[in-house]
């Protein structure tokens, strides 16, 4: 299935999508792929919001842009990876038999499945601005964010693999 519509299939049913991804077998290039993917779209999703704080504050919006995108492109992978090992040991101590792939791929996809609520509260931020719209889709996408993780690391770390659908 592409990606698109992994996506979408992701919002009916997180475990399902990820069993599916879990069963390609551990391939770190596509991992990287999803993680690089989803930070791009973050970016992209960031620059409304950046050109009003630009606009607003008579700041250079190149300068802004910039320090977004080294944040972003470079900073971020190393952040999530990181929080996937942390994931990793977290679900061994709880005494899921998942290897640390299944983290990563948790965490990665999750972040990209969650990319078209990030494009949304970065338009919410530029055009609107603070206020409760935007907090509401922030907390819109921190919740799926979550519920794809869990729903990830549970299929990857509990469910045996004989009973994945």
């Amino acid at each position: 299935m592409a990606v698109t519509g992994d996506i979408l299939a992701t919002y009916r049913g997180p475990r399902r999508v990820f069993a599916r991804l879990l069963a390609m077998g551990p391939r770190e290039d596509r991992m990287l792929a999803f993680l690089m993917a989803g930070c791009a779209l973050m970016f992209i999703g960031r620059m409304p919001s950046l050109a009003r704080e630009a606009h607003l504050t008579g700041q250079e919006q190149t300068m802004l842009l910039s320090n977004a995108l080294f944040g972003i492109i470079f900073v971020a992978p190393l952040a999530l990876y990181t929080l996937a090992l942390i994931l990793h040991w977290i679900a061994r101590i709880l005494r899921g038999e998942g290897e640390s792939h299944a983290a990563r791929l948790a965490l990665f996809w999750s972040f990209l499945a969650t990319s078209p609520l990030m494009l949304l509260n970065g338009l919410v931020a530029g055009m609107i601005g603070p206020g409760g719209e935007l907090n509401l889709i922030g907390g819109l996408w921190f919740s799926a964010f979550l519920w794809f993780v869990i729903s990830g690391m549970y299929q990857g770390y509990w469910v045996r693999p004989e009973v994945q659908a």
